[in-house]
């Protein structure tokens, strides 16, 4: 029986490659010369440090330039609001990984309400989506396409 997952995924290396390059220009630019801006990545954040409310919004439209030149979908990005003490400001920058059950019930519903004969079932922090006929499976990849979901999706693992 045919089947494909939805998923939602981010390349970690190319992550990493790209917050490498936005610390790079940012050590080389002129408006942050003599300041502290850093980028750090943890796990599933990176951590944007500099001196003002400005310099972060910078910061953040270099590191916005940075990912979408290597391929990361932006949306799987989540500002937090920065933290201004002193003469730091911090700002975290979550990374959104998985779907979640709230996510993952708004996809079956929507599979549900297209009347297509496929079956979805949630497994962990994806979705996998089978059915008859891969016909039925590429329409029901263009309804989710089409669908607007606060988080990129991916379609993986499709088997005929």
């Amino acid at each position: 029986m045919p089947s494909f997952d939805v998923v939602s995924e981010i390349n970690l290396h190319e992550v990493a490659n790209a917050v490498d390059q936005a610390n790079r220009e940012v050590d080389t630019r002129f408006d942050f010369k003599g300041a502290k801006a850093r980028f750090e990545l943890s796990e599933s954040a990176i951590m944007m440090t500099t001196e003002t409310e400005f310099q972060l919004q910078q910061m953040l439209d270099i590191l916005h330039a940075k990912l979408a030149k290597r391929g990361v979908d932006i949306a799987a990005l989540k500002a937090e609001p920065p933290q201004i003490a002193g003469r730091q400001a911090k700002q975290t920058i979550s990374l959104i990984q998985g779907i979640d059950t709230v996510l993952a019930k708004k996809i079956v519903k929507l599979i549900k309400d297209g009347k297509l004969k496929v079956q979805a079932a949630i497994q962990g922090d994806q979705v996998r989506v089978s059915g008859k006929k891969r016909d039925d499976l590429q329409d029901c990849i263009a309804s989710l396409r089409a669908a607007q979901f606060e988080q990129p999706m991916q379609f993986t693992n499709f088997r005929d």
